[in-house]
């Protein structure tokens, strides 16, 4: 798409795109000739990501290029980055790629030793030693965050809630990971021996995070639905009884 176009879908002027470039904040588009540049929609992503740092964490330029450099290393796409942003400040996203040692993890999150080890034991929380001393991924660090979250919303022990349904959770998914890893590494087995990279390796990754994300609100969303209803027709039959 041309610069016009690109400024129309995103609502930042032609003017300031090309100052995001020139500061290295966007990429340099593919030039098609002298005057004239091609812009792919990976550009409207950016530019979205760019208004959205500055419109909810007011932060300048270079620090917003540092983020986006940062994330370069993680791929992703707008979703899952507003997603992630909720958890995770910009600020802690450069400084925070893994939390070294159980007490710094603990009070990362919030989570209690007792309910660590457990999950450890379930393999919801995975960890790798490093030079004597466990070592946590950004993701070990976010479903630590939610777990905490879970209990305060009254998703968890003292409300009734069995935690062990997590493991249950993880199993299920950690099967389907294995299982759908084996189909894909076998269709693409002579690519990995050739030191070829397969395409969209990642973004199948961040892909069917959101698939099993949506499923799963949708699930939600039904199932409460189906309960009002039949809470509803309940209320009514018992009008109709008096």
């Amino acid at each position: 798409m041309r610069i016009s176009e690109l400024a129309g879908k995103t609502g930042i002027p032609k003017e300031t795109i090309h100052y995001y470039i020139r500061e290295g904040v966007l990429p340099k588009p593919r030039k098609l000739a002298r005057n004239i540049a091609d812009y792919d929609e990976g550009f409207v992503e950016q530019i979205l990501v760019v208004k959205d740092l500055q419109d909810r964490y007011f932060l300048p330029l270079s620090v917003i290029k540092k983020v986006i450099r940062q994330q370069k290393k993680h791929p992703f796409d707008q979703t899952s980055f507003q997603i992630q942003s909720e958890y995770f400040n910009p600020i802690d996203q450069l400084l925070t790629g893994e939390i070294r040692g159980t007490e710094a993890f603990l009070k990362a999150t919030g989570l209690g030793k007792k309910w660590l080890l457990k999950m450890e034991e379930w393999g919801v929380i995975t960890s790798h030693m490093r030079q004597g001393e466990p070592v946590y991924s950004r993701d070990d660090l976010v479903i630590g965050k939610l777990a905490v979250d879970m209990d305060r919303l009254g998703i968890g022990p003292k409300d009734g809630h069995d935690p062990e349904d997590l493991r249950h959770v993880a199993d299920f998914v950690q099967c389907f990971v294995r299982s759908s890893y084996e189909k894909y590494y076998e269709r693409n087995l002579k690519r990995f021996a050739s030191g070829e990279k397969p395409e969209g390796g990642n973004r199948i990754i961040e892909v069917m995070s959101l698939f099993f994300y949506h499923l799963y609100r949708r699930c939600v969303r039904e199932e409460h639905q189906r309960r009002v209803e039949h809470a509803r027709n309940q209320d009514c039959e018992r009008e109709g009884r008096s």
